[in-house]
């Protein structure tokens, strides 16, 4: 797609003699109510920019990523403007035609008003001004949302956190058709519409505004935004730093068992200071990171534009900016984001949310020509300034791939409370979790991890119970088998000790503590480690787990190597499952099939596992594969006579359907203290359903052992089917990279220096 010939040619003429009369200087005016105070910079000035517009009208016809997205909006809102403003009566929660209604107004408001400066023609202006009446209209007619279920109710939606959305939308709309208006109507929206909306979201909602949140920081952006296009400082002193002088509840929680204000740190700065570790990753997990990032950013470039004196930016050494590589490097091959904490499968860096973060990214940092790869991958970009940084880059052939390696990034505000290692080997990645609770959306899974190739999932994280804006499914929130499946431990590739979930799946517990790094090695290429510690999940059992991408040339493809280490003080029972998407190959045990389906338990995640099989495991190794899109993996496991093995299927206690019917091996090991869980995952060969050919289906290993294990060394042995042996030792002990290390096997030395050691 490409813009007509007219309005090339029209804008070629424009910039030539543009005097920006849409963007004149402002003089100060103030309301009725002398709440509000304009500065005297031109319009736009908070996303969309004066300059910025000039140099977008001199470019247009010679910059194809920017035509056609321009092209693209003015073909949609064109639609809508035909369609007619609905503004309806809020009734419905997500999903609902009053809430996609209300929300797509947002959007279709803020792309009008920067249609109305890119294009300078009135019929979008009139348009947002026609709707902006309209919300007038309704908004000071409006109770609480007739819905209940919030913690924070709203007045356009069922919650403050949506009601926020729409302000962070609909101030850049604002900003762009304000020299539109007149003074009088500026006056009328500001006093009747734009005030109360974000006193309701801040001064009536304390308990969604005063806290450290993706919710928070969603409302401080929005009471900041309009904040900036009306030149009140006391709605911009609000949104950086909190309601001043307000304390509340600290054991107060919201819907999802968080505390609302525990520390009594709020606002905007407070929300980039507290959740953000120093490599830039969020502590919630990047489902909601991405979320959270449109609010960071999008406010960030207004305070950039509007108070550059803030340097917001710059601000805690410029994580706003390397959050955004770090969100990147927490997605798989094909930009699906890891699903830590609760996450929906399949979102990616083909959301909205994203064009923005990667278009400010490489505007206001470092012009990382990586960042133009994703942005052709993306094929669209904003209509601003940014976006048109971007456009102009990827014209001029700067354009480099973004290169994903394997990566440590940790946890907390200092980088102290654990973290989450990626470790990437040709095109297998596997993803090891050792962060803290994540806030409210974080869950019971201490040294969890899963496993991609090639972009899809061989061990998965199940991720959250939610069908996200279906109304059908619980309103489109999260479901209770969010609580009493997704959260539980044994929903998760970890271990579950006597069938209770770590921390008793409680917050208040679990969001004290961390797992700690024993340490991480990205230096071998052939040879990629993560090792970490959790002593708090179970009080006297401590765990140690170290996992391996390695690459070697007897085998196909890079395998995994899993070492857990359990240490405790008294006998438990411990439940290890690996849920394995695909289909059942071949096992070397035999196992029985029940008649009746039953569940495994009754509580803590186990009331909604079926079993579906059962065996005792019969040899020193216990092997599954299986086959899942055209590929094969075989899973390895050192195992004892006495070790029981269970196939699982999520499902019980499930009467709506709201849980995925997936399946899962489930290891299970009776009365033992101290005991280690070793296990390889192979990925190999293929099969093509049009040759009906076969290739490669079987295991290269025969023989799995463990040769050494002490409480400083454990040391694993792998015998290929041709004999070949392999060696993987690994130090239990932190900071043992700078140490030399001597062990004996088998009256044989191994010297080396480093953390592990593997021949």
């Amino acid at each position: 797609m490409k813009l007509t010939q007219n309005i090339i040619l029209k804008f070629a003429t424009v910039a030539l003699v543009f005097t920006m009369c849409s963007c004149k200087k402002e003089t100060n005016t103030v309301s009725e109510n002398n709440a509000t105070t304009q500065t005297d910079q031109a319009h736009p000035k908070l996303i969309l920019t004066a300059q910025g517009v000039k140099d977008i009208r001199a470019q247009l016809g010679d910059i194809p990523i920017f035509d056609a997205t321009l092209e693209a909006v003015k073909e949609e809102i064109d639609a809508e403007i035909v369609l007619g403003i609905d503004t309806p009566i809020p009734v419905d929660y997500s999903g609902g035609y009053t809430h996609v209604r209300h929300k797509r107004n947002m959007i279709v408001m803020q792309k009008a008003g920067v249609l109305y400066q890119i294009l300078d023609d009135e019929k979008y202006a009139k348009y947002v001004k026609d709707m902006l009446m309209q919300y007038e209209a309704l908004y000071k007619t409006l109770p609480l949302h007739p819905k209940t279920r919030s913690y924070a109710r709203g007045k356009l939606f069922w919650q403050c956190l949506n009601d926020s959305n729409w302000l962070v939308y609909v101030s850049q709309a604002y900003d762009c058709v304000y020299n539109y208006l007149s003074e009088d109507e500026r006056i009328k929206l500001e006093t009747n519409l734009f005030k109360p909306f974000a006193d309701h979201i801040s001064i009536d909602s304390p308990q969604f505004y005063q806290r450290v949140h993706n919710h928070s920081t969603w409302g401080n952006a929005a009471v900041g935004m309009i904040g900036l296009v009306m030149g009140d400082e006391e709605l911009i002193d609000r949104a950086l730093y909190g309601i001043k002088d307000l304390k509340l509840d600290t054991k107060e929680k919201d819907d999802d068992g968080g505390f609302l204000n525990k520390d009594g740190k709020a606002g905007f700065l407070a929300n980039i200071e507290e959740p953000f570790s120093p490599d830039g990753y969020y502590n919630e997990g990047p489902y909601y990171q991405r979320y959270a990032m449109y609010p960071f950013l999008i406010f960030a470039e207004g305070l950039h534009n509007v108070k550059p004196e803030l340097k917001i930016f710059e601000y805690k050494e410029g994580v706003l900016l390397k959050s955004i590589n770090a969100l990147l490097n927490l997605s798989d091959a094909d930009g699906d984001f890891f699903p830590l904490n609760d996450g929906q499968k399949g979102m990616s860096y083909y959301t909205s949310a994203l064009v923005t973060a990667v278009d400010i990214s490489y505007h206001f940092g470092t012009q990382d020509a990586g960042l133009l790869s994703i942005a052709s991958k993306q094929d669209r970009v904003l209509l601003d300034d940014s976006g048109l940084a971007v456009a102009l880059g990827i014209k001029n052939g700067k354009s480099e791939p973004f290169n994903k390696k394997s990566i440590n990034l940790s946890d907390g505000p200092k980088g102290t409370q654990g973290g989450v290692a990626i470790l990437r080997n040709d095109n297998v990645e596997l993803v090891f979790k050792y962060a803290a609770q994540g806030s409210s959306h974080g869950h019971y899974d201490k040294l969890s991890y899963s496993l991609y190739e090639k972009g899809e999932e061989v061990i998965q994280d199940y991720g959250l119970a939610r069908f996200v804006n279906i109304e059908q499914k619980g309103g489109g929130n999260y479901l209770k088998e969010n609580k009493t499946w997704a959260k539980q431990t044994i929903a998760h590739n970890t271990v579950t000790q006597n069938e209770t979930s770590h921390f008793n799946a409680k917050y208040e517990i679990g969001s004290k503590y961390h797992s700690v790094l024993n340490y991480f090695s990205s230096e071998n290429q052939n040879v990629q480690v993560a090792s970490a510690k959790e002593v708090n999940a179970y009080p006297g059992t401590e765990m140690l787990r170290t996992m391996a991408i390695i690459k070697d040339e007897d085998f196909e493809k890079p395998y995994v190597l899993d070492i857990m280490k359990v240490t405790s003080g008294k006998a438990n029972k411990y439940d290890f499952p690996y849920y394995f998407l695909g289909q059942v190959v071949q096992t070397n045990f035999k196992y029985s099939v029940p008649k009746a389906l039953s569940a495994l338990g009754d509580k803590n995640g186990y009331q909604h596992l079926f079993v579906e099989g059962t065996a005792k495991a019969s040899s020193d190794n216990s092997k599954l594969s299986w086959l899942n899109k055209g590929k094969f993996y075989t899973l390895t496991s050192v195992t004892n006579d006495k070790d029981q093995l269970l196939f699982t299927r999520i499902g019980a206690n499930d009467p709506e359907f709201n849980l995925r019917r997936e399946a899962a091996l489930m290891l299970r090991r009776k009365d033992s203290k101290n005991t280690i869980f070793v296990s390889t995952i192979e990925a190999h060969g293929s099969y093509s359903p049009v040759t009906e050919s076969a290739i490669n289906s079987n295991s290269n290993i025969k023989e799995l052992k463990v040769v050494l294990d002490s409480a400083d060394y454990t040391a694993v042995q792998i015998t290929t089917i041709k004999g070949n042996v392999k060696l993987f030792i690994t130090s239990n002990e932190e900071d043992s990279k700078k140490v030399k290390h001597n062990v004996k096997i088998n009256d044989k030395n191994y010297e080396w220096s480093g953390s592990y050691y593997f021949e």
